[in-house]
């Protein structure tokens, strides 16, 4: 019989050998603390357009209605933070985490030999994956499991790495040794609420109706004009996660599916507002950016002509 502590390092060591920045565990059960913060946020109206959030409502609480009899939860972080930056300083901005292929289908990739490898070691176990793709609260998994606390913005950040990762969980029925949460090392510094220019973003909070990268992504109607100054980001934003001083830690990434396209970062300011579909359909194939389609980035490119 495997002692639950060795079973989780073996699956920590794996983890760090598939390329994880990270990688903890927590016990499955029902999220408590997490049950009135997300029902206050939907009350609110704070999820904006986004109703698919208010779906699946005890699914997201508790993992065990995704899993029947999960016992615990390990969640990962993926590492996606790049040093090229677009050439033209003033042509409309990507989120960083765009830049590269859809990290849906390169993070459930690296998560495969994972379970492959949990499966072999332990025998039947019954397990599911799920990165961004499932109703799980991501952040609160990540804090519990070790990986890092959720900053005044939201984000979750790791002493030593930052927040420029992906997170992702696997669910299963193994009894595992929890990691002790993580704590927060956020103090009195305010810079991401002070430098957020839509005021999105209130101590440990986000008005997801107030986010750029909402207006710029999940919203599907027109962005109102007194939305605010989008900074010349057209698809995402990074301003909270540029000034947090934990992201001078962050080191390149060494997942080649991530690295950005040259002629994506070569694009001037006339060439992105000239895009045809065509071009969009080959530039972006394969990208994040495909989410808001050619006519969603059109829309968003005419509000910041309209600034």
């Amino acid at each position: 019989m495997i002692h639950p502590k060795d079973r989780s390092e073996r699956i920590k060591a794996k983890a760090k050998e598939l390329g994880f920045l990270a990688c903890g565990v927590a016990r499955a059960g029902f999220l408590e603390e997490e049950a009135s913060r997300l029902e206050q946020w939907l009350r609110s109206g704070e999820n904006g357009q986004m109703g698919y959030m208010a779906n699946h409502f005890d699914m997201r609480l508790d993992p065990r209605k995704l899993v029947p009899g999960a016992k615990s939860v390990i969640s990962l972080a993926y590492n996606y933070f790049t040093e090229p930056k677009q050439e033209d300083p003033d042509a409309p901005k990507l989120s960083t985490y765009a830049y590269g292929r859809d990290y849906h289908k390169v993070v459930k990739q690296r998560l495969k030999p994972l379970m492959a490898f949990i499966a072999e070691l332990f025998g039947d176990v019954d397990m599911r994956c799920f990165t961004d793709s499932a109703p799980v609260l991501e952040k609160a998994w990540a804090e519990k499991a070790g990986i890092g606390w959720r900053g005044k913005h939201t984000n979750v950040i790791r002493q030593g790495n930052g927040s420029f990762f992906f997170l992702c969980e696997i669910i299963l029925d193994l009894e595992l040794a929890p990691d002790v949460p993580a704590t927060d090392h956020c103090g009195t510094c305010r810079r991401c609420i002070d430098a957020c220019p839509t005021a999105a973003i209130t101590p440990y909070g986000v008005d997801g109706s107030k986010c750029i990268s909402y207006f710029t992504i999940e919203l599907k109607d027109g962005i109102p004009a007194d939305a605010g100054d989008f900074k010349n980001w057209a698809f995402g934003c990074d301003i909270c996660q540029q000034v947090c001083p934990w992201n001078r830690f962050s080191q390149p990434h060494s997942e080649p599916q991530f690295e950005p396209r040259p002629e994506l970062m070569a694009l001037t300011k006339d060439e992105w507002h000239g895009m045809t579909e065509v071009v969009f359909d080959e530039l972006f194939q394969g990208s994040p950016v495909k989410r808001t389609k050619y006519e969603g980035l059109m829309r968003n490119l005419r509000y910041l002509e309209a600034e």
